[in-house]
């Protein structure tokens, strides 16, 4: 829902996050009996059920009127090569694992994560995304991550790491990583 690239969708789901709160406090300090006290008791709660339509709907009403669009590709219709290699510290493979949390270090040579998300591309540049049996839980600034585990529960789970430009798209050939563990 909250990327970091600061377009129109992510700055509407903050401003209807924001209302949600406000509206909420309002509702809160009524019920509390603490201020607005020309408030309907009834209102208070309505104004409870704003505010969880509000939190709802800052995540999918922003992308449905904002879709995000892809960059043009590279000349040729191609994407840039990279530069960089990925590879993971920990875990290695194999590794039996325990716990709610997992921390994942990765080695990137020959590249630099970004802290912004921009159309122009540099081969050395980019962000880092980390799935999890194939669902994405993670787009990062940094190689150090604590991916929690409990969702996926005690078996094999592939951890999969990928460095991609910095419009969040793949390198081409894609800049990846990948490592099979048991959940203990």
């Amino acid at each position: 829902m909250l990327a970091h690239a600061g377009a129109a969708d992510e700055s509407l789901s903050v401003a209807m996050i924001l209302a949600a709160a406000w509206i909420g406090w309002i509702g809160w300090q009524r019920l509390k009996g603490t201020g607005f006290p020309r408030l309907p008791r009834g209102g208070a709660y309505a104004l409870f059920g704003v505010g969880v339509v509000l939190v709802i709907g800052a995540a999918w009403l922003p992308r449905a009127l904002f879709p995000p669009t892809a960059p043009p590709p590279a000349a040729g219709g191609t994407r840039i090569p990279s530069t960089a290699t990925l590879r993971f510290s920990e875990p290695r493979e194999g590794d039996v694992v325990g716990g709610d949390q997992l921390e994942v270090v990765l080695d990137l040579r020959g590249g630099t994560v970004v802290p912004g998300t921009s159309t122009t591309l540099a081969p050395d540049e980019g962000h880092l995304h980390l799935r999890v049996d194939g669902e994405l839980v993670s787009m990062t600034y940094g190689k150090v991550q604590i991916v929690d585990m409990r969702p996926y529960g005690p078996g094999r789970h592939t951890i999969e790491a990928e460095f991609v430009a910095a419009d969040h798209l793949p390198f081409d050939p894609p800049v990846e990583a990948a490592v099979e563990v048991v959940e203990g």
